[in-house]
């Protein structure tokens, strides 16, 4: 028969000593620094991301990007070396219908003031590949890229690599026939996937900044309506930074420049006046302007619906994360109105390029605290 205990009887000081296991979470599991080195390469990618969108603009915006009309992605990181080499990148230019139509008689020191821009961006491209494929297979080799995080690092290489054939897919519609630029919907795509490589590093910073086990208890606290908006507002910005691609690729934001009125009307002049129909809305200037002034507006109105949803939100934090993206759907609306009655000068035009760039973070940041709410005090509530 067992022996009976006393209900005083003192816990055995050795069980009580005894260390106590403690389950963590698979990515917690690895390197203790993984997390915070990776997250800082990241970052680093971020800002050559962002770099190269600023390049790519001002190379569109200065009408460099056919003045290399091969695709060389070993060799062609080397620029001519020689007055020769010149000649034959100049010769090359010549035969494409943009020197045909629109630069004829064009100087070799004024071509290479073009060439420098479109080498530069392609370089960029490079320096990206470089950085990424350095990064990730010294944290592969050495064993510090936390479970389940391979695949997430190997397809934004992968898709590093996807958006340099779309950048030669684009120029290559602007090489021959009578086109004087890319085709905008190509121009579209490649500018599209670089917000798409963009918003999943930015994704990912947010992530790995956090332990896996905070997010797992703040995953319990998620706000599903919040995060909903967040995510129908992050799709409907992308709709638009589309849009404001197409823009720039038919140069429409240097046409009409009143505002609210397009040419004194509601709506442009011809807004169907091309064939077939489809056409119009790529390359009709007066229909893109248009397109992109009134997904601006529902935008707009929509960010405001969920800044009224993220008022409900119990977590300080949540709600002054959706302040910011509030607020810079203001701005970037009334650098929008300015670009376009200033007739999209350089720097305004760059200006709301970054404007984008910034409001799009900002939707996701305000997204994954809608879907991983930070902890607070209740004095902080």
């Amino acid at each position: 028969m067992a022996e009976k205990r006393s209900i005083f009887e003192e816990v055995d000081a050795n069980k009580a000593d005894a260390p106590q296991t403690r389950a963590t979470g698979v990515i917690d599991a690895k390197a203790r620094g993984a997390r915070g080195a990776i997250r800082v390469w990241l970052m680093v990618l971020f800002a050559l991301v962002v770099l190269m969108i600023a390049v790519g603009g001002l190379t569109r915006l200065t009408d460099s990007g056919l003045s290399i009309t091969e695709w060389r992605p070993v060799t062609g990181a080397l620029p001519p070396m020689s007055d020769a080499a010149w000649e034959a990148e100049l010769e090359k230019y010549r035969a494409i219908p943009e020197y045909q139509l629109q630069n004829r008689g064009m100087s070799l020191a004024e071509f290479k003031v073009i060439y420098w821009w479109e080498w530069g961006h392609r370089q960029l491209g490079r320096i990206i590949g470089l950085v990424w494929a350095a990064g990730f297979f010294f944290f592969l080799a050495t064993r510090r890229i936390p479970l389940g995080w391979t695949p997430r690092l190997l397809g934004l290489g992968a898709l590093g690599g996807l958006q340099g054939a779309i950048g030669w897919w684009m120029v290559s519609s602007g090489l021959t026939g009578t086109m004087l630029d890319v085709a905008s919907y190509r121009l579209a795509t490649h500018l599209g996937l670089a917000f798409v490589i963009l918003g999943l590093i930015a994704a990912y910073v947010f992530q790995l900044g956090r332990t896996e086990r905070d997010l797992m208890q703040a995953r319990r606290a998620h706000e599903p309506r919040l995060k909903g908006h967040a995510t129908g507002l992050m799709h409907f910005a992308f709709l638009q930074i589309l849009l404001g691609a197409l823009v720039a690729g038919i140069d429409a934001g240097r046409n009409y420049t009143d505002w609210p009125l397009m040419a004194g009307g509601l709506l442009p002049p011809g807004p169907l006046a091309l064939e077939p129909v489809w056409r119009n809305f790529f390359e009709n200037d007066g229909l893109v302007q248009f397109m992109h002034r009134i997904a601006g507006y529902l935008l707009f109105a929509f960010g405001i619906v969920t800044w009224f949803r993220s008022r409900r939100s119990s977590y300080t934090r949540t709600r002054r994360a959706f302040d910011l993206v509030l607020g810079m759907l203001v701005l970037q609306m009334l650098l929008g109105i300015v670009t376009v009655m200033y007739s999209a000068p350089l720097q305004l035009a760059i200006l709301h390029q970054f404007g984008a760039v910034l409001l799009w973070v900002l939707i996701i940041r305000g997204r994954h605290l809608a879907q991983f709410p930070l902890s607070q005090s209740v004095r902080d509530a």
